[in-house]
């Protein structure tokens, strides 16, 4: 393994998987080339939809409404600068994840730049509970909209859809991201329906369009914009677990970066355009004092009931469910193989190629998290927790990048000016978040 500037993780790739050939100072553990581990067998479509799937969750369904009611109608701008406040912190991903293409990624980032364990098992911990917080609020999320259309319990919905979802999560990685996908799919055609539809029955949607950008003059419509690009921010959080599939991608060193950039970018342009169909159809104040914003624009432009924009709304937390279950397991294993988390989550099932224990262990923590704990408050808490991992992962470049070695051939490299503008963000907006 080399380090600072030059480090990188070499794995070993041969028809059993790919491996990382790094012994565990702390446990005295060397992984064994003979046990089966991860396949390479992701292509940029599946990481691309990975990464959407992760990205765009049902939230965008809810965020419509408060969005228009602090900025209404430059409520798009907010939205672009969001987009452009979180590129700096996925370039510094895209290098560290080129860098060292493993699963468990922010945490082998942080042990590999302040060499310290405790600091490692503790960003890897915080990235599981944030992650572990968010399954929990999509799947008491998909019980109530399932609700809608299968009278049962609400508690017999929740464990139906995280068992459910965590056997998907359980089949061979291209399996279980083809079917997620197919859901990505679904859920971004429901948002496209609404642009279009915006599109076709909506007579003002290009000519209010400068309407966007605020006069230099008005502070209370600028000072709307960098209330609402709070919000936004956090509808882009989720790309960054793309890294955590690094190790299945089939050629991460191009495909990690592409898919990165790739996620932000038409994460970025459906989430404006949505916004600004929405809020150029219906009054700030209509969006703003509706439960279900988007659903009142689709049914505002095309006349068709509300339970179509619900259907859709299920397959997007279901598909919620799934990819943040994949996330959850593959950072586990990552975290086992590299000594800081019990041996037996590292352990891949033959047939299926995937950490099965630490899938099955997911599922029961999202589940009882789900059933037995209140999760009100908890979602702000994992935001914090992302932003605060975004500080921690763009201050780990900062430290290899001040090493001053020659990066490796090949990598993508963010200029040296990124992670600081990466990490300069993340702390604003934390602290932004805090006085909120």
């Amino acid at each position: 393994m080399k380090s600072a500037r030059g480090l990188i993780w070499p794995a070993m790739v041969s028809g059993r998987g790919s491996w990382i050939e790094r012994p565990s100072r702390h446990l005295g553990l060397t992984p064994d080339p003979a046990v089966p581990g991860l396949t390479r067998s992701l292509s940029l479509t599946h990481a691309v939809l990975y990464g959407l799937g992760v990205t765009i969750g049902a939230g965008i369904y809810v965020l419509v409404g408060v969005a228009a009611g602090r900025a209404g109608i430059h409520a798009p701008l907010a939205f672009l600068l969001g987009a452009l406040v979180m590129s700096f912190t996925a370039a510094s991903f895209a290098e560290l994840g080129t860098r060292m293409p493993v699963s468990g990624s922010e945490a082998a980032y942080v042990e590999a730049a302040f060499k310290r364990r405790w600091i490692s098992i503790a960003t890897g911990l915080l990235v599981i509970a944030t992650a572990l917080i968010s399954a929990a609020t999509i799947s008491v999320g998909s019980a109530g909209y399932l609700s809608v259309f299968v009278a049962l319990p609400g508690p017999w919905l929740i464990a139906a859809v995280v068992v459910g979802m965590g056997l998907i999560a359980c089949l061979a990685t291209a399996q279980s991201i083809t079917v997620a996908g197919i859901m990505t799919v679904i859920e971004i055609a429901g948002l496209v329906l609404i642009i279009g539809a915006g599109l076709i029955w909506h007579d003002g949607v290009f000519s209010r369009l400068p309407e966007v950008v605020p006069a230099v003059q008005d502070s209370a419509g600028w000072i709307g914009i960098m209330g609402t690009t709070l919000i936004a921010v956090f509808a882009y959080i989720g790309f960054e677990h793309l890294v955590n599939i690094a190790e299945e991608l089939r050629d991460p060193t191009r495909t990690l970066p592409r898919a990165l950039f790739l996620t932000l970018g038409v994460t970025a342009l459906v989430y404006i355009a949505v916004v600004w169909i929405a809020v150029s159809a219906v009054s700030s104040a209509e969006l703003a004092a509706s439960p279900a914003p988007l659903a009142l624009v689709f049914q505002r432009l095309t006349g068709l009931p509300l339970r179509v924009m619900s259907a859709i709304a299920v397959v997007a937390t279901l598909n919620g469910i799934v990819v943040h279950l994949i996330m959850i397991s593959r950072i586990a294993y990552g975290m086992a193989r590299q000594g800081n988390m019990p041996q037996i989550l590292a352990r891949v099932e033959k047939r299926t190629r995937t950490p099965v224990i630490a899938t099955a262990l997911a599922t029961v923590l999202v589940l009882i998290l789900s059933l037995a704990v209140p999760l009100v408050g908890l979602a702000d808490l994992a935001s914090r927790g992302t932003l605060a991992i975004f500080v921690l992962v763009n201050l780990a470049l900062i430290r290899l990048h001040r090493a001053s070695k020659p990066a490796p051939t090949g990598i993508f490299v963010a200029p040296s000016w990124v992670p600081y503008a990466g990490l300069a963000s993340s702390l604003l907006f934390l602290a932004l978040d805090w006085i909120a």
